[in-house]
């Protein structure tokens, strides 16, 4: 009787390596990437419907004047510029719309955040820090003001002369705007999303600085204004101190309402001093 044949032993193999984790600063960078493409493809699409609105507009008052269709230089010069309300209108759709692209997409708050951020509302103490760091804020950019002017540098922000003809013409939806609009998105985006990405991986003083960066960067572009170098790092500094105050706010009461807040504060107080002294 033969023997059976032999079964070859198969190899074990080695075990599959698991998966590396994310880099939650590669991370950080891809949200910063996604939301300056889609703020900037959002402002193309507002300008080009803004472009062809205006269009049809300047098209009908030829049409009822009886002059003919103008030439391709009287039309440009016809339709103009954006005016307050469609740049005011511009900035909601696109920096919004990047917001919450990138609060839906990428960073969408769990049930448990939510509770414990409603919790951590319902603490007086949070608006007891909410209230002091508005004021620290107010006092530090009055500051930097201040020693900027003894140093002759007086910078002009860009979105000034914006704001004044808003004052102007559209003062109840630049109230809207400006104290209850932007601050929401604009936390949503650079605290939640941008700041709230490191923080949850452990490096929340590195998300502080990336994030305030970022957020002075998007309110003072370089070459959009006439401010020389050390106007825009004026701005900068100011503009960087309160996205870092507003990020320590959130970490320190743990709801971005406080940090929505405190937003909401320096920016009224911004527009009565506009209302009232002409300054921003």
């Amino acid at each position: 009787m033969s023997a059976p044949p032999s079964v070859p032993i198969p190899t074990p193999l080695p075990p599959a390596a698991a998966p590396r984790p994310a880099s939650p600063l590669a991370a950080f960078w891809l949200d910063l990437l996604i939301a300056a493409a889609t703020l900037f493809g959002l402002s193309l699409l507002c300008g080009l419907a803004w472009g062809m609105w205006r269009g049809i507009q300047v098209g009908i008052e030829a049409a009822r004047s009886g002059a003919g269709a103008p030439a391709a230089q009287e039309v440009a010069k016809l339709m103009g510029t954006p005016g307050a309300l469609a740049q005011l209108l511009m900035a909601l759709v696109s920096t919004g719309g990047a917001a919450l692209l990138l609060y839906f997409w990428r960073r969408r708050a769990a049930a448990a955040e939510r509770t414990a951020s409603g919790q951590a509302a319902r603490r007086v103490s949070t608006w007891g820090w909410t209230l002091l760091v508005a004021a620290c804020v107010f006092a530090g950019s009055s500051l930097i003001a201040w020693i900027g002017k003894q140093l002759g540098i007086e910078p002009a922000p860009t979105n000034l002369p914006l704001m004044e003809q808003a004052v102007a013409h559209y003062p109840l939806f630049l109230v809207a705007f400006a104290v209850f609009l932007a601050p929401a998105y604009e936390e949503l985006l650079f605290r939640r999303v941008l700041f709230g990405r490191l923080w949850a991986a452990g490096r929340p003083w590195l998300g502080m600085v990336l994030s305030s960066a970022a957020f002075a960067l998007i309110h003072e572009i370089p070459g959009t204004s006439g401010n020389g170098p050390a106007e825009i790092l004026q701005l900068w500094l100011v503009y960087g101190g309160m996205g870092a105050a507003f990020a320590w706010l959130y970490r320190r009461t743990g709801t971005l309402w406080a940090a929505v807040a405190a937003h909401a504060l320096n920016n009224a107080i911004a527009l009565a001093a506009l209302v009232l002294f002409g300054l921003q």
